[in-house]
């Protein structure tokens, strides 16, 4: 294991993540954030009502629905997702590492409220289970509600 000493980084969904640039350092205007996701931990078809979204895929494999349109992004590869429109993502790859860039920066909040910090990187990374229903009907409900995301039907 690798030890981090005041680690910027946080445990997320199976991964970690580290923020790059957060929201207070630019006036709320953007959030970056450089995510490491294992295979499965992928969220749900959504859209954002307030922000836009950017990828940057440093490692890995990931296939970005944009609306009805599909593309493999590979390391080097980036793509932008704007707000009001559909996405999805799926991790071909056993992991993947995303810079995920937020405009405006508000949705940082949400990361931060659903993330633990981090010590020591782990070895390996793996998809949760699935949470128990009052969880997933918690956190369904701050998403919608507090941060204005709309979940779809893929």
């Amino acid at each position: 294991m690798q030890t981090v000493e005041t680690s910027p980084f946080r445990s997320y969904q199976g991964g970690y993540f580290k923020t790059l640039i957060a929201p207070e350092q630019t006036n709320n205007a953007l959030a970056l954030l450089e995510i490491t996701l294992p295979k499965g931990a992928e969220p749900p078809p959504h859209i954002h009502n307030n922000e836009d979204e950017a990828f940057y895929i440093v490692d890995g494999e990931i296939s970005l629905r944009i609306a009805d349109k599909v593309t493999v992004l590979k390391p080097g590869d980036a793509m932008f997702a704007p707000r009001k429109v559909p996405h999805s993502f799926e991790i071909l790859t056993e992991r993947a590492t995303i810079m995920n860039l937020i405009t405006p920066g508000t949705l940082w909040n949400f990361f931060m409220e659903f993330s633990q910090p981090l010590s020591v990187l782990p070895e390996k990374i793996q998809a949760p289970g699935p949470p128990p229903i009052e969880i997933l009907q918690a956190l369904q409900s701050v998403m919608v509600n507090k941060y204005q995301l709309d979940f779809v039907n893929s």
